[in-house]
């Protein structure tokens, strides 16, 4: 191996190392937020109802801005981009924390998610990118990293309110910590500078088709995160009586299984593909979703919660890898990918507990069970996603640098 090819292997290496970071960053902005809903609710005098509509200007903000991330990185560069798009991200951590009334709380939810979804297109496309230099799958282990940030974010923010610490002061602290992580971390991340002759990507644009269709497969995946998140705990107190402690422990698992999946994930993608490794996920996820709609014991349900959790943690970073591979323009195709999943989240919660309403939690949980069944139907639309990633790659390949600008 040339000098020159291992110096380019070490800096491609680097990079995912920095871009791994990056990831916990940004989830532990959001673990250490979810924590502190409580407290923002008591300070800006909120019901449970105005609450819930703050809470959606988040997944509004992020869903305006998405598109806006490949415009930057286009007129910054992608490692300048990185730097502004997630120093912005963690700073804005603290403005939900000194939001007094509702109309305060929706705008800062809308900065904070806005700056969110920027940050997450700008360093999944840098994700995708180096996963193409290496030549093998490293997304599901960058989501993983996201994952153990968010629990690392939310022990603290757990700490934080069991000592009664003030979130403004809490989220001042955390936000600072954060900024100067994420700085140091995007040092290190590749520098991509659009060609003189590329065009910028458009301020706004509708989601690309083949978008639309990776995003669906997303959005089966985010619903069932999203629901098992938000109702795995209501559904262990109120179906099957059991105390608060068990009832939160049943969300605890749920997370731990996402995340430990998601960092294994990829040696799983390398060897079986995303295709095969999605429809294997399916059929895990239908089987927890029915062992939770049968449970008749605390314990099946939290196997069965488990399993879901297993069965959907690589699809999510699988559709931004493939969507980053399906076309001309991954930024692009990420943001309309993300904004898919992203409305897949908002939705869940609330259309879980209206069919609940209107029916049961079990029927409820019905429906996640059909949805998690078209992660086997339609992982097809993956393949695109396989492009280039091999098992194994030699060194010397696995250095060349893309030609594309």
């Amino acid at each position: 191996m040339s000098d020159d090819v291992a110096e380019d292997l070490r800096e491609v290496r680097r990079a995912r190392y920095a871009v791994a970071a990056v990831f916990a960053v940004h989830g532990a902005v959001t673990g250490t937020f979810a924590t502190r809903v409580p407290w923002i609710q008591e300070h800006a005098h909120l019901s449970a109802g105005q609450l819930g509509f703050a809470l959606a200007f988040t997944a509004l903000g992020a869903s305006c801005s998405m598109p806006l991330a490949g415009r930057i990185s286009h007129h910054f560069g992608s490692r300048t981009a990185l730097r502004g798009l997630i120093a912005l991200w963690t700073l804005s951590l603290v403005l939900p924390s000194v939001a007094p009334n509702m109309l305060i709380l929706c705008l800062a939810m809308f900065t904070y998610g806005a700056s969110a979804g920027m940050a997450d297109v700008a360093m999944n496309a840098l994700g995708v990118e180096i996963e193409h230099r290496l030549n093998k799958s490293i997304m599901s282990g960058l989501h993983g990293m996201w994952s153990a940030g968010a629990l690392i974010g939310s022990a603290g923010g757990t700490l934080a309110a069991h000592l009664g610490a003030d979130a403004r002061v809490h989220f001042a602290l955390a936000s600072a910590t954060l900024t100067v992580l994420g700085l140091l971390a995007c040092s290190w991340v590749l520098d991509l500078q659009p060609a003189e002759d590329e065009e910028p990507p458009p301020r706004f644009a509708l989601p690309p088709r083949s978008a639309l269709l990776i995003g669906a497969v997303g959005f089966c995946a985010v619903f069932a995160e999203g629901a098992s998140l938000d109702w795995s705990a209501v559904f262990l107190r109120d179906q099957l009586e059991t105390s608060a402690g068990l009832a939160a422990a049943c969300t605890t698992g749920f997370m731990l299984t996402m995340a430990a999946a998601r960092l294994v994930g990829d040696a799983v993608v390398n060897r079986l593909g995303a295709v095969r490794t999605v429809r294997a996920g399916g059929a895990f996820a239908v089987l927890g979703g029915v062992l939770i709609v049968l449970a008749g014991h605390p314990a099946v349900a939290m196997t069965g919660f488990a399993l879901l959790g297993l069965g959907i943690a690589v699809v999510v970073p699988l559709c931004f890898a493939a969507a980053g591979h399906s076309g001309p323009n991954p930024s692009q195709a990420i943001a309309g990918v993300a904004t898919i999943t992203y409305t897949s989240g908002l939705i869940a919660p609330s259309l879980i507990g209206g069919v609940a309403q209107a029916t049961s939690l079990v029927v409820s949980f019905v429906l996640v069970t059909v949805l998690a069944c078209g992660l086997a139907a339609f992982a097809g639309v993956l393949r695109t996603g396989e492009r280039g990633i091999r098992t194994e790659v030699s060194p010397q390949a696995a250095a060349v640098p893309d030609p594309r600008p």
